[in-house]
């Protein structure tokens, strides 16, 4: 190690598939995209093939194409394709594609014809999001849609939508969603547009709501251990979940300093007591978020040393305390599982006002990932 490292259990990996397989009728979707939330895309999809993922999605098209080039054999779907995307190859590479407007369709369906092969689509229907799919204009352009189904032009595997509020299971919201998606099935059923595959429920969903399930689950974060929500639904641990990425940096420099001092830009942070102070090797360049509190910090020496001052580009300052033991050169733990009582993804997210899923997805490329199945 020179720096820092990002260390992925490949075998939490497989134990999180795994759990909610034993949870769950339905075929699992490991969702993989964003680089498989910041932990590798290629070793990920791998692993969740091999532990019985029955489908692997992205968002990008991209990501799909590098998981079928790289030996994945399952299912891929891509469900984020704006128009002008690489289509022909998705559709020689057996990758399926999810449509949410009528010129997406038209664009798959001529990509289609071209490489003489027929689409694999999933039509993303909107139930209460307002984000994509297909919402109220449904109702006007459905003949347009069967019409382009019944050519053959596309064949359509499955139908699909989002849940805004599975992280709180009792917002009345997933009933109201649950309820649209039934309805608009119907209406694309009775339009003559029927789908072998059903698909609404996220990690949080596939742990809260089995009424959700239908015959596909999409495991996102769960996949990596984490809780969707640790306040609506508890802690990873509580979930029977295992983190599996742990980040290591190295304390560059340790120091003595006095009461008093401003440390860092700005000299928003001051030293309250004589102590000593760890420059820690990572930054916001490699995906500390800048405004980080003091909720969050590293592991060094066998303590909780927290944050202190602003992050900067490439390092960041922590307190370890006038009895501190930590030297210059030492490996620190920036966050891991907590079972040795370093911080854990949830404290940085809650130092930083956001949620776990955004920080393991910015650790950045110049943070190496080291794979281990242990």
């Amino acid at each position: 190690m020179t720096r820092a490292r990002a260390e992925v259990n490949l075998a939490a990996i497989a134990h999180n598939l795994k759990l909610i397989k034993a949870k769950s009728n339905s075929q699992v979707l490991a969702v993989v995209k964003a680089d498989a939330y910041g932990h590798g895309l290629l070793s990920v999809g791998k692993t969740a093939e091999s532990a019985g993922a029955d489908w692997l999605g992205t968002a990008l098209l991209e990501e799909a194409i590098l998981l079928r080039k790289g030996g994945i054999t399952k299912p891929i779907i891509a469900w984020l394709t704006p128009l002008g995307e690489d289509f022909k190859s998705a559709i020689n590479l057996d990758i399926d594609l999810s449509i949410s407007s009528i010129d997406l369709l038209n664009e798959i369906a001529a990509a289609g014809k071209a490489v003489g092969r027929t689409p694999r689509v999933h039509i993303e229907l909107d139930t209460g999001m307002n984000r994509g799919g297909f919402g109220d204009e449904l109702e006007t352009i459905i003949s347009e849609l069967a019409s382009q189904v019944k050519s053959g032009a596309v064949k359509v595997i499955g139908i699909w939508s989002h849940f805004a509020r599975a992280d709180e299971p009792d917002a009345l919201l997933n009933e109201s969603q649950l309820e649209r998606f039934k309805y608009r099935v119907e209406q694309l059923k009775a339009a003559g547009i029927v789908a072998e595959y059903l698909h609404i429920a996220n990690s949080a969903a596939s742990l809260a709501n089995p009424n959700s399930h239908k015959n596909i689950i999409r495991w996102g974060i769960g996949l990596y251990g984490l809780s969707p929500d640790v306040d609506n639904m508890g802690s990873s641990s509580a979930l029977g979940l295992k983190p599996a990425m742990k980040v290591v940096s190295k304390l560059q420099l340790v120091k003595a300093v006095k009461a008093g001092q401003g440390v860092g830009y700005g000299s928003t942070a001051t030293t309250k007591a004589d102590t000593k102070l760890g420059v820690v090797s990572m930054g916001y360049a490699d995906g500390i978020p800048r405004n980080a509190s003091n909720l969050a910090g590293v592991f060094a020496a066998g303590k909780r040393a927290p944050l202190i001052g602003r992050v900067s580009m490439d390092q960041f300052v922590v307190d370890l305390g006038a009895s501190s033991l930590a030297k210059t050169g030492d490996e620190v733990i920036v966050f891991g599982d907590g079972s040795d009582s370093e911080y854990t993804v949830d404290e940085w997210a809650k130092a930083c006002g956001t949620i776990n899923y955004e920080i393991v997805t910015r650790i950045g490329t110049r943070v190496p990932r080291i794979y281990s199945r242990e």
